[in-house]
């Protein structure tokens, strides 16, 4: 059988051989001349795979394979890449299958200092990196700049000096960051319609995860079934205002392009981590909140890796309409915490 013959094969080649396999089945269910047309880093559903399908491939590879599979195949192994692991697996049992997996992280003390191993970050003032970040620190940095052009926003409506005047702000400054709108849907397997329904919070929180995988010299592919968790502050969602207005149909992506619980979810599901996937909001302690309740999940054994940090995108002027009206925001934008100078907050990314 297939187990025996994989067994025969030198290591380094039994995954290839079962990605080869699965690459034809799902061809050929899905109609396709040739299995090098398969992406297998692309989830089935952006395949074009739906119920029936999902049902068809796992008859088609329970009839291959031998082994017993669940109906719900696809969806406990979103990648074709994830199911060859799993067959794999189970053909050979895990302690045969090769490298590749993450092994348990060892018990830990309550004591025992948590490392991190990779940051990455997007900043007003064109901060892409955590090194840039540090040397605008170093240098005295303003990355405060008036209302942005690519929002939509009316931003000569938008100010009024009066701050009861209603429908504006008496501030024109916030620290924003540039491009927010960027993002390669395609790298992550989204097509361009989930894109757009997609809360900008969660395209930049997905590629600054990546990022950070990256920067810790790991493959964030290889992270795939890992114990890894995803803590993830947020502080609103305002972009289904934006939908709302928008000329092109979004419907059937507005559910998880604007959930609180997505911006840590989709991250999870994207890159197949199998920790806990927590979206913290407590306002402006969010990402710190954030931190710490993965700190406390890596000491408590429930993950043995984790991705934790927080995302703001103001992709309406709300915040500052609704600040306003209270006087509570500082004219300049700029915040002068602890200073007899403080005249009120500013808002930025």
């Amino acid at each position: 059988g297939l187990a025996a013959t994989l067994a025969a094969l030198p290591e380094h080649e039994r995954y290839p051989t079962i990605l080869g396999l699965l690459r034809a089945e799902v061809a050929a269910v899905l109609g396709h001349a040739s299995g090098q047309r398969v992406d297998t880093e692309r989830a089935f559903t952006e395949l074009g795979f739906d119920s029936l399908t999902a049902l068809e491939l796992r008859n088609a590879l329970t009839r291959r394979t031998g082994v017993p599979l669940a109906a719900t195949l696809i969806f406990d192994h979103p990648t074709p890449a994830a199911v060859a692991e799993h067959l794999r697996d189970e053909l050979l049992g895990a302690d045969r299958a090769g490298a590749g997996h993450v092994a348990p992280a060892a018990g830990r003390t309550a004591d025992e200092p948590i490392a991190v191993i990779g940051m990455s970050c997007r900043f007003p003032g064109g901060v892409t990196t955590p090194e840039e970040f540090w040397e605008f620190l170093a240098a005295g940095g303003d990355g405060i700049v008036e209302f942005p052009n690519d929002r939509g926003w009316d931003v000569e409506a938008l100010y009024d000096p009066d701050p009861e005047r209603e429908g504006t702000t008496y501030t024109r400054h916030g620290g924003f960051l540039a491009g927010v709108a960027d993002f390669d849907a395609g790298f992550f397997g989204v097509s361009p319609r989930e894109a757009l329904a997609m809360d900008p919070q969660q395209r930049l929180l997905l590629e600054t995860s990546w990022e950070a995988i990256e920067r810790a010299g790991i493959d964030p592919r290889g992270l795939r079934g890992s114990r890894t968790g995803v803590y993830a502050g947020t502080n609103g969602q305002d972009y289904t205002t934006v939908l709302r207005e928008a000329a092109e149909d979004s419907d059937g992506f507005l559910g998880t392009g604007n959930a609180a619980s997505v911006v840590s979810g989709r991250i999870s599901y994207t890159l197949g981590l199998e920790g806990p996937a927590v979206t913290v909001d407590t306002a402006c302690s969010s990402s710190l909140v954030a931190l710490h309740s993965a700190i406390g999940a890596l000491r408590a054994g429930e993950c043995d890796t984790a991705l934790a940090g927080g995302v703001t995108v103001m992709t309406t002027p709300a915040a500052f309409l609704e600040f306003s009206r209270q006087r509570g925001l500082a004219p300049d934008g700029r915040c002068r915490a602890f200073s007899d100078e403080a005249d009120g907050t500013g808002w930025g990314e």
